[in-house]
């Protein structure tokens, strides 16, 4: 029992050490989004997904770019046909290879061939069409990546309240404490002097204790805070963050703010509609026929890499898929649900950020009106514990008033500053539901 008595101790010393070596780091909300821009995961997947539509998109030249290949081939033949036509196009034929047991029976013959070809898109209108949706496509990656910034510009508002909210807590439980140990002397004073009896004083006792752990709460809340600050500049050290800005009430005007048509996010819907709507053209056209020109260049020789005969061919070919079993139908049939769903997917997104709008401001004015009144409860349950600490002392107030005005004041206080987080978090959450 000893020895395990002795670990106990060991790993609690050695946990209070570990939490104390953390460094305490101040730093200010703009630190923290400067950083967040520069190093958020988040960010760059987002910025990653662009560079992928990018490059779909670049990959749609192929509608007006040529196709250029180059091959060398090399082959060794006794047969008739290929020995024969592998010295016509040599240009190495004499009057005795038409003698026909040769052109039956050929010796072997050896033919190296050099072919560099060009194919030349000239009218695809599916593919014009596929490449304006490639186009609305990386557009709409562009404003998402756009939006996910201004999310995490959010996001760090409220962290960074959520920081100053955690320490806000820590100081009033600080204080709390320093009351109630006051509060303990006084009581085993009046104990001493027979005022008080016993059960009174370890009430007063149990009030420290219960102060103590809530204020190992609000310091863990700290450490939740500051981790997840961390979490959002992508820094691998444990700090304890502290924000040189104090935690206040912020003014903002509700009024002229309405969801517009240019925030991000819903610009980017409507880009992926017309992605959608460009793509059902691309499968609409594909009932046309396309038209394609090619040409190629050829050298030929009996010996590796040498070109003693050459020749070109150009021309252009027109063809036309005019049933391929009814996928294309079925195919144009799917891009035009798509399309559809995407319009449908759109107007619902307008009209539930709208909803979201409307009971957010009305969140903000309730917030507003607990602000007054939490400040108001502040005050009154301050002076209350005020008077009641003064009849305690004269031996004319209950032990139990003093510890429940007590609880209240510390109660109200961290009500207070809960408030303030709610009305200042309910205002930057307006702002990105109505940012253009």
């Amino acid at each position: 029992m000893r020895a395990i008595s002795k670990l106990v101790i060991f790993l609690f010393v050695l946990s209070t050490n570990f939490v104390c070596s953390q460094t305490i780091k101040p730093i200010s909300k703009i630190e923290v989004l400067s950083k967040v821009l520069e190093n958020n995961t988040t960010i760059k997947i987002s910025k990653e997904g662009f560079n992928a539509a990018k490059a779909d998109y670049k990959q749609t030249n192929a509608v007006f770019l040529p196709n250029i290949t180059a091959s060398h081939t090399g082959i060794s033949t006794t047969n008739p046909l290929m020995a024969f036509g592998s010295k016509l196009n040599q240009g190495i034929l004499t009057q005795n290879d038409f003698n026909p047991t040769l052109l039956n029976n050929p010796t072997q013959t050896q033919n190296f061939a050099t072919k560099i070809e060009i194919q030349q898109p000239i009218f695809n209108l599916d593919g014009f069409y596929q490449r304006k949706a490639a186009k609305s496509k990386m557009e709409a990656m562009s404003l998402q990546t756009e939006r996910t910034t201004d999310y995490l510009s959010f996001e760090v508002e409220k962290a960074y309240m959520q920081l100053q909210l955690a320490y806000k807590g820590v100081l009033v439980l600080e204080k709390a404490l320093i009351t109630a140990n006051e509060n303990k002397k006084l009581a085993e004073n009046s104990f001493n002097q027979g005022y008080l009896q016993r059960a009174d004083v370890l009430n007063v006792e149990i009030r420290v204790t219960e102060v103590k752990n809530q204020l190992q709460t609000a310091k863990s809340n700290v450490q939740n805070a500051s981790n997840y600050l961390s979490f959002l500049m992508n820094d691998k050290n444990d700090v304890i963050y502290k924000p040189t800005d104090s935690l206040a009430v912020v003014g903002f005007n509700i009024d002229d703010k309405i969801i517009s048509e240019n925030r991000a996010d819903i610009k980017a819907m409507q880009l992926a509609s017309k992605a959608y709507e460009a793509m059902n053209k691309a499968d609409k056209m594909a009932f046309l026929p396309r038209l394609n020109a090619f040409g190629s260049y050829e050298m030929y020789d009996n010996k590796l890499f040498q070109g003693s005969a050459n020749g070109y061919l150009i021309g252009a070919q027109l063809s036309w898929d005019i049933f391929k079993g009814s996928k294309r139908f079925g195919k144009a049939q799917k891009s035009k649900a798509e399309f559809e769903k995407s319009k449908l997917e759109y107007n619902q997104y307008v009209s539930k950020s709208n909803l979201e709008l409307n009971k957010v401001k009305r969140q903000l004015v309730d917030a507003k009106n607990r602000l007054d009144l939490t400040n108001l409860a502040v005050q009154q349950s301050k002076e209350s514990l005020r008077i009641r600490k003064n009849r305690f002392k004269e031996g004319l107030e209950k032990t139990s008033d003093l510890l429940m005005a007590e609880t209240q004041f510390a109660q109200k206080q961290l009500e207070y500053y809960q408030t303030i987080f709610e009305y200042n978090f309910t205002q930057t959450y307006l702002e990105f539901l109505t940012k253009e």
